[in-house]
């Protein structure tokens, strides 16, 4: 009786495992979709990555509700409990993924139904994309596989990622001294590359939740050079 209920509760953690992979699919497509509408001037792309945030957002209510149920049935321990609270954490983060690429998508209809499309300006923000979906994909492929090495490669990336954005702000600053007809342009650009910063930063958050999973450590708020003497 015991072994069945120990294989039940590891066939509900494999579950929950598998969901939030289905979950990060679905947000990789928004940002892809994001991404894909604003290059090519697609608005129906870019409605359907906004339609689709309601998706992400009943996945993360699903998800969360099934944790919980877990917790109260099996009273999880050790690394199990890590397991579900890693699950409860990802997911968020995931959602607020899911915002910022529909975050994108709105802006990017915004500009594009205003006629005010400049293309140049967009290849730094798809350049800025490719990097925050590596991350993403990265970070869940750690998750599936409980890789320690890839989720640090993650927060590796994240310092590219801020570097872009830094590089893109500048960019756009002087635009707007040099020229106030490009101040509504940029000010709209500026803030697509903030999403999509942020969509990096929560990426570094799912990678550094795999490493709390694998080795126990809770590495938030520590720097790259500290974590890496860490054993891990």
């Amino acid at each position: 009786m015991a072994e069945h209920i120990s294989k039940q509760f590891d066939l509900e953690l494999e579950t929950i495992r598998t969901r939030v992979l289905q979950m990060g699919g679905l947000v990789e497509a928004q940002i892809v979709g994001a991404i894909d509408g604003l290059m090519s001037s697609d608005i129906a792309k870019l409605d359907k990555v906004i339609a689709e945030d309601a998706l992400v957002n009943a996945m993360e209510v699903s998800l969360d509700e099934e944790c919980q149920h877990i917790i109260a049935r099996r009273q999880p321990a050790a690394s199990d409990l890590r397991m579900v609270i890693t699950v409860i954490k990802t997911i968020t983060d995931l959602e607020r993924i899911g915002d910022e690429a529909q975050k994108v998508a709105r802006m990017g209809k915004t500009i594009l139904l205003a006629d005010r499309v400049h293309m140049p300006r967009f290849r730094e923000i798809q350049k800025m994309a490719e990097v925050a979906l590596a991350m993403l994909r990265r970070a869940l492929d750690a998750f599936a596989r409980l890789d320690v090495a890839g989720a640090l490669d993650v927060a590796r990336q994240d310092r590219k990622l801020d570097e872009e954005f830094d590089a893109n702000f500048r960019q756009l600053v002087t635009f707007m001294m040099e020229d106030p007809r490009a101040i509504s342009m940029s000010i709209d650009t500026i803030f697509m590359c903030k999403a999509i910063e942020r969509i990096g930063d929560h990426a570094k958050n799912i990678s550094e939740y795999v490493v709390y999973l694998v080795k126990g450590k809770d590495i938030r708020h520590t720097a790259l050079e500290d974590v890496e003497r860490i054993e891990l």
